[in-house]
């Protein structure tokens, strides 16, 4: 994967431990380097990415170059922070792939309706995990290009 000169972030809207101690186990072993954020329900996602309460200096929270989101969080549902993105002029561009086990097409259509670049599903074992995030990792840090973020 390419990488440039400073460390590609990324930021996991993900309130599962297991789910997210899985994520960085993979990701680990992938060549490159990245910054990865967690955060585990969608009112400290959007605190986050805006930038206010506890995250308003920049070096605490930068602006991902991918955002992962997981829908069923506590609080402010993945749903409703992908809607709020899409609505922030300095979010808009940020690519946001959807990481969920609702394979529901009402959440489908709700999410690409709202600007969702990627919808997946998560897999079971930690084999399809890999070849999952391996995919999805290439797709957006290998072969596409990403707009430069302020």
């Amino acid at each position: 994967m390419k990488n440039e000169d400073k460390p590609i972030s990324i930021l996991v809207i993900e309130d599962s431990d297991e789910d997210y101690e899985a994520f960085q186990r993979v990701v680990k072993t992938f060549p490159g380097s990245f910054s990865i954020y967690r955060c585990e329900d969608g009112d400290t996602a959007l605190e986050f990415l805006l930038q206010e309460e506890s995250y308003a200096d920049p070096e605490l929270a930068p602006r991902p170059n991918l955002i992962i989101l997981d829908l069923n969080l506590p609080g402010t549902d993945g749903r409703e922070v992908l809607a709020t993105i899409r609505t922030k002029q300095k979010l808009s561009l940020i690519p946001v792939v959807v990481f969920t086990t609702s394979f529901n097409q009402k959440d489908v259509k709700f999410c690409y309706a709202h600007g969702v670049n990627g919808y997946l599903l998560k897999p079971m074992g930690i084999s399809a995990l890999t070849d999952t995030l391996n995919t999805l990792f290439r797709y957006w840090f290998e072969f596409s290009i990403l707009p430069e973020l302020s």
